[in-house]
Order: structure tokens, then sequence, then C-alpha cells
């Protein structure tokens, strides 16, 4: 068994944003800054060219995607009620995007939706990025218990920093100023240092 060592490259990276409903921001522990986590994440798979599936759980009931988080370009935005986001819509999109490697998941909630998708996605061969200032959950112990529990799993939880810097690997990255542009101001730490 090789260590998953989580190299990332444009081309083998699709981004899954999952849930990022109006009805769970008052609800969501450090909502606002998952939200502008998330839009950079975005705002970075546009700029190089990385497909974006998006999900919505039960949207005639919690609402569609905050209207914060920019959807322009997404190959995808599919309603469910199954709590992964691995539906047989997006298993079909998947097998569209030649040679995917790599997810990079982020969304709420961590220990229900963002954990079921993550283990779904890695029993079926995938690797797995968790951004843990990108996802979260109404109580921080879930979250954080979720998170052990993937990191153990052999998913590789890490921050939208790290991910984007990856994604461009090199100083002399074509995007690279504008990648820089998105984590000039570094990211909220959306409660990830506290000890709430």
């Amino acid at each position: 068994q090789m260590t998953t060592l989580g190299n990332l490259t444009p081309s083998s990276t699709v981004f899954f944003c999952c849930d990022m409903q109006e009805r769970f921001r008052p609800a969501i522990k450090y909502f606002g800054d998952i939200i502008s986590v998330g839009q950079r994440l975005l705002q970075g798979a546009r700029l190089l060219g990385i497909p974006v599936i998006v999900t919505e759980q039960y949207p005639k009931g919690l609402g569609s995607t905050v209207q914060e988080i920019d959807l322009t370009g997404a190959k995808l935005v599919l309603p469910k009620t199954k709590f992964s986001m691995v539906l047989p819509e997006v298993e079909a999109a998947l097998a569209e995007i030649p040679g995917v490697r790599s997810v990079v998941l982020f969304g709420v909630e961590t220990h229900v939706c963002i954990q079921q998708t993550a283990l779904e996605l890695i029993g079926r061969g995938l690797e797995v990025h968790i951004v843990a200032d990108a996802t979260s959950s109404r109580s921080m112990m879930d979250r954080m218990f979720a998170l052990e529990r993937l990191a153990r799993t052999g998913i590789i939880v890490t921050t939208s920093e790290a991910i984007l810097l990856q994604l461009v690997a090199d100083k002399e990255h074509p995007k690279f100023k504008e990648i820089q542009n998105l984590i000039k101001a570094s990211a909220p730490e959306s409660g990830l240092l506290s000890k709430v």
C-alpha cells in the first residue's frame, strides 16, 4: 500500500462544493468564513480550468446555494436528498472528465454530507482532499471528530491556500499572479484554531 502523496494537478482534479445553502447560514459554525473560503476556491477553479460539481440538499426546503458563492461555469449543479454527493449524475460527470484522480471537497456539514461523500469517493479509488477551512458543521465537536476520522482513513485534510498553491506549483505558472491575488489576504481560520 503506497502512501497517498496528494499531489494535485489541474488536469486531474475536480472540485466538489457541497450544500452551501441559505438555510444553513444561521446554524453552521463560522458559515461566513466558510462561504468566503469557498468563493476563493471556486475563483481558483475558474482561473485554472478545473471542473466544479455542486450539490444542494433538498433545495425546495433548504434554499439554493448562497448568493455570495458564484457558480458561473459549474459543470453540474444538482439537487439531492441523499447525504453523499456521489449520485448517478455525478458519477456520469466524473466519467466524462478524462484522467480525474483527485477530488477537492468542501461545504457542509463536515460530519454528514462531506464525510459520506469522501468515504464513497475513496471507495471508488479517487484521492480526496478536504478543505478544512471551507467545511463546517452545526457543532464544532462533530466537525473536529469528522476531520480526525477522515484523516485516519487516508483522506487528505488541508487548507484552501495549500490547495491553490499546489495547483499552480510554480511562480512561473501563467495564472500564479491571479492565484496570488486570491490569497493575498490570508483565509479566515474558520474556527479551526479556537477552543470552541
